[in-house]
């Protein structure tokens, strides 16, 4: 929400440095942000007299600052501008800063005190001048009050590390917001360290060799004291162990909560705050040496790997579907593998990955496709019913791509699996990413890539709930002649793998996904065909040629584009159901092509409630047409779901039919089989003879004289499909 008083600091930033060269303007629109604190500081660098003027508050910022004006109050000030740079920093963290007009007033002054008192350093830095290290706080977007949903025993802890290190050379002031965060871990590594003794030049906030030696030094039990009690109560504090209090005693309702934790991550449970429990609360890997029960690799595993790898202690064992399109890595199950490495005992849960880094990829409708392959491989493979499948984001999302490309993605691939297959979904990546896609509900058991551990998705944010593998450490195993680089996971039993597989099944010459290079030459074949039956690029009519009302909306190049941009879609439904996308695509192709006035009234008079029923979308599907092919599908175990309602659900059938393309391509997909069914054949596949096809495009429009005919026409449009997707699929 926008504030007056915010809006007021952006005029003081645009107005008084305008044209200064590295300080831009901001936008005047009231609301704190980034691009205003950035602003700010590269103002407070200006008057500082720094000539490269940055975003970042940093060692030069403040050692001159330091050096210059340590200590600005009302007597101190060095200039109006200066003192108008704090006010708009207090207005933008929603403080009184007893307006902009750079005078250092009581109101100032008092604002100033109740930040010092929020961020809880009010004891280091008693009165109401502005310090350095405050100031560089002040610059910032972090909150110094509990905010929504945060912890106010969370916020105690930081304010006391604010207050017992703020001292320290490089510890600066952390938000008190009642959240762990990245910034959060690392000054409670900063902390540990200045604990151990470490000096100001040797503490830099890793885990390294000295941290941990000084760690292992001070193993904690029931009847410790003191500041390391603090220290380890605050680590589990801030990975939400529920009961822990933030103490200075290790008493045994803290031992109790330790074993607990222990328990969680599968460690020895000695209820002792000893290296290894630590070390999990500490970094995302926990101990990197831990010896895991599982891993995970991109190397086919031989006879002679798997019986080594059992002899190992691993039982467990991640392997990936596929390989990468357009590239060379051979990372998927080999012919054979899953029978040698189940044969050795050992495990297996399959990996779906194709490319996952960075945030444009993850899309609701590459949800869906994904899910499709995966489907298809798994089957390939031999993958039992019940299997889980892991969907990997390989990539450090901030929370907000979490929210805006994560989410939506896997909510397809959770919709996708569960209405297609009876595998399950689980999701491979950062802590944050897991949680929050298990907490929508779109995966049942995470995959945690903790080896990443400078991932913002890792730091500062809990092991899931429901973790199932914990990717620690890579390593390389020899056996012989033989070396195998693996990652090594541990794991929690809430995912076992398999133990034994099917038969692996695949379609027969698979379609492809469309080569854009040959639009254009299929495009004009199509033109072709049509133009021959007397359906030209444009214009026609459905009733009559010289009845303007009922004339086609969509050109043939139109509906093509449409179709061509869906591939993905009919590609992936395809080979899923076993069929020819040629056979799925005709019929859509030219409802959309002959899509006129006639099917907008129908829809408008079914959205105004004055029809119930009518063909809408993509595929000019009937509501209750809809309801009984799926409800077919159903019925036969081809998708999963409740059986529809033909009267309390026809109309949210037909709303989703009209506004969600996939699902009417898909049921689109769902009703070739079920018109084979009503035709009396058997279930499609991809050899099924011309004269089958014809019968199904046919069936697509109904029975009688208008849909044979219907049925003569798209055979030649599916025989033009056709011509350019064999070849593809290497027929």
């Amino acid at each position: 929400m926008a504030d007056e008083m915010v809006l007021a600091a952006q005029k003081f930033i645009n107005e008084t440095y305008e044209g200064v060269t590295g300080i831009p303007q901001v936008e005047e629109n009231g609301l704190t942000g980034w691009p205003t604190m950035y602003a700010l500081t590269r103002c407070l660098q200006y008057e500082l007299g720094i000539t490269t003027l940055s975003d970042n508050f940093g060692t030069t910022t403040l050692s001159t600052l330091t050096s210059r004006w340590p200590s600005i109050d009302a007597a101190t000030a060095p200039s109006a501008n200066v003192v108008r740079i704090i006010q708009s920093g207090l207005y933008c963290k929603g403080y009184d800063g007893g307006g902009i007009d750079g005078v250092y007033s009581d109101r100032v002054a008092a604002a100033v005190e109740q930040l010092k008192a929020n961020a809880g350093v009010d004891s280091v830095y008693p009165g109401d001048a502005m310090v350095p290290k405050l100031f560089k706080a002040l610059l910032n977007m972090d909150a110094y009050v509990t905010i929504s949903g945060g912890s106010d025993t969370v916020r105690s802890i930081q304010q006391w590390m604010n207050s017992r290190y703020i001292g320290r050379a490089n510890f600066f002031v952390i938000p008190c917001d009642g959240f762990f965060s990245r910034d959060v871990q690392k000054a409670l590594m900063f902390a540990i360290q200045y604990t151990i003794g470490m000096s100001d030049d040797v503490a830099n906030g890793v885990f390294g060799p000295g941290t941990q030696a000084g760690i292992k030094a001070n193993t904690l039990s029931v009847g410790s004291t003191g500041t390391w009690v603090q220290l380890f109560s605050a680590a589990m504090v801030f990975n939400q162990r529920s009961g822990v209090s933030f103490t200075t005693t290790y008493d045994n309702s803290l031992a109790s909560a330790v074993r607990a934790f222990q328990d969680f991550v599968k460690l020895p449970v000695t209820g002792a705050g000893d290296f290894q429990t630590w070390a999990s609360l500490l970094v995302s890997t926990g101990d990197p040496t831990r010896q895991g029960t599982a891993l995970d690799c991109v190397t086919s595993i031989t006879a002679n790997m798997a019986a080594g790898l059992k002899s190992l202690g691993y039982d467990t064992v991640g392997r990936y579907l596929c390989n990468v399109a357009n590239t060379d890595l051979n990372k998927m199950i080999q012919p054979g593998e899953l029978d040698i490495v189940m044969g050795a005992g050992i495990r297996v849960f399959p990996i779906y990955q194709t490319y996952g880094g960075q945030a444009s990829y993850f899309t609701y409708n590459q949800g869906k496709y994904d899910a499709l392959s995966a489907i298809e491989w798994a089957r390939y493979h031999g993958f039992k019913d019940g299997t889980r499948i892991y969907f990997a984001v390989d990539y450090d999302a901030l929370d907000y791509e979490v929210t805006d490309n994560i989410l939506p993605h896997f909510q397809g691939v959770h919709d996708t699996i569960t209405e297609t297959s009876n595998y399950t979904v689980g999701v491979y990546g950062p802590r944050n990413i897991c949680s929050r896609v298990s907490a929508a509900g779109y995966a049942g058991t995470s995959f945690v890539s903790d080896m990443s551990t400078g991932f913002s998705g890792n730091l500062g944010y809990p092991m899931p709930e429901n973790w199932a593998f914990d990717q620690i450490a890579t390593t390389t195993v020899g056996l012989g002649d033989e070396w195998l680089e693996l990652d090594n996971d541990i794991a929690s039993g809430r995912d076992t793998g398999q133990s034994a597989k099917d038969p692996g099944t695949a379609v027969d010459h698979p379609d492809v996904a469309f080569d854009m290079d040959q639009r254009d030459a299929m495009l004009a074949d199509v033109q072709e065909y049509l133009t021959s039956i007397g359906v030209p690029e444009s214009g026609g009519s459905s009733i009559f040629d010289d009845d303007e009302a009922t004339e086609f909306a969509n050109t043939t190049t139109e509906a093509f584009d449409v179709v061509v941009q869906a591939d993905w879609l009919f590609t992936a439904l395809a080979r899923t159901l076993g069929l020819r996308k040629a056979l799925i695509q005709a019929p859509v192709l030219w409802e959309i092509r002959k899509y006129n006035a006639l099917d907008l009234a129908a829809d408008a008079a079914v959205e105004a409630g004055a029809k119930d029923d009518c063909t809408t979308g993509l595929g000019q599907i009937y509501g209750w047409v809809a309801i009984d092919t799926r409800n077919y599908c159903i019925q036969q175990g081809i998708i999963n779901g409740t059986p529809l309602d033909p009267q309390a659900d026809l109309h949210s059938v037909w709303q989703k039919l009209h506004d969600d393309p996939v699902y009417n391509i898909t049921t689109a997909a769902y009703l070739t089989l079920y018109n084979a069914y009503q035709l009396g054949d058997a279930r499609p596949t991809t050899d099924i003879s011309e004269t089958e096809t014809q019968a199904l495009l046919a069936r697509y429009n109904g029975t009688g004289d208008a849909a044979q005919a219907y049925g003569q026409s798209l055979i030649g449009l599916y025989r033009t499909l056709e011509k350019y997707y064999a070849p593809q699929r290497g027929q």
